[in-house]
């Protein structure tokens, strides 16, 4: 995924001007306006590392020196020292839990993908991990970025991404066999249809409609195999793409994933995340 630095720049500074408020008082009442320093960035558990970039681009807007000592995707060691960071003391400080809630949060994002994916390599296992569009508010490119980087699939990344036909489109236009054919209509070659089902008599349908996805919704596994059972009947199996959604956790995603779907997909690595422990110390001031 890709920003200009620009764009990056302002969407990382308004995530610090609403931390900073009027200003970092505690840092401005002890530390002299002319104090220089350094500090480093060190990883205090072992995961994959995310946000190096965001990292970066965030210190260096703020006329900080920046050194990183690893790239993002890398997977590292309790005690790693992920970057060294110099100049003016009040902004390193002022700066300080932003920059680091950034790279914590997209590391433990990133390390919770990496461990899904390799869970599913392990068993040969060609289905794709993916996240959903539940992520904090604000923090969507951010999220999605770090599932990138530890080897999820991103999904859609907004709205205006695909057409995603759910539950209440349904519920407002009539059926699923409507809703497809006029989207298909309608929409540009350019743009995917993907619609969500909740029964299993409605997967051949959507298929037949010409749904290039059809998401499983809250589908147990028994569920989906007999979904899968229909398509391979009646030819449309390997046609169409199948994600599973819904329920899915790190605990059963091998039950899920080993059904026959293309994608499992699940909230969880974004919106219930446990960031990646990661501290700042200061090493030397002047």
């Amino acid at each position: 995924m890709f920003l200009p630095r620009k764009i990056l720049e302002e969407k990382l500074r308004s995530i610090l001007t609403e931390d900073l408020g009027k200003g970092d008082v505690t840092t401005m009442l002890l530390i002299p306006a002319d104090s220089t320093a350094e500090a480093e960035v060190i990883a205090r558990e072992s995961g994959v590392i995310a946000g190096v970039e965001e990292a970066e681009v965030l210190a260096e807007s703020l006329g900080l020196k920046v050194e990183s000592l690893v790239s993002d995707g890398e997977e590292v060691k309790t005690g790693k020292v992920l970057m060294k960071i110099s100049g003016k003391t009040r902004t390193i400080l002022a700066a300080e839990r932003t920059i680091l809630n950034i790279l914590s949060r997209m590391s433990g994002v990133a390390t919770a993908t990496r461990k899904l994916v390799n869970k599913l390599k392990r068993r040969k296992l060609k289905t794709r991990v993916a996240c959903t569009r539940k992520v904090a508010p604000g923090l969507l490119y951010f999220d999605k970025k770090a599932v990138l980087i530890g080897g999820g699939d991103t999904h859609r990344l907004c709205l205006d991404d695909m057409i995603l036909i759910k539950d209440n489109h349904i519920a407002v236009v009539g059926s699923v066999e409507k809703a497809v054919k006029t989207a298909r209509e309608k929409v540009s070659f350019s743009k995917k249809i993907e619609v969500e089902v909740t029964r299993v008599e409605d997967v051949l349908k959507a298929a037949k409609a010409g749904a290039d996805i059809i998401m499983l919704d809250n589908f147990h596994p028994k569920q989906i195999e007999k979904a899968v059972k229909t398509l391979k009947k009646s030819g449309f199996y390997g046609k169409v793409l199948l994600e599973a959604s819904g329920g899915i956790t790190a605990k059963n995603i091998l039950e899920f994933a080993s059904t026959g779907v293309d994608v499992v997909s699940l909230g969880e690595i974004t919106h219930s995340v446990k960031a990646l422990n990661i501290s700042l110390e200061i090493t030397k001031t002047e």
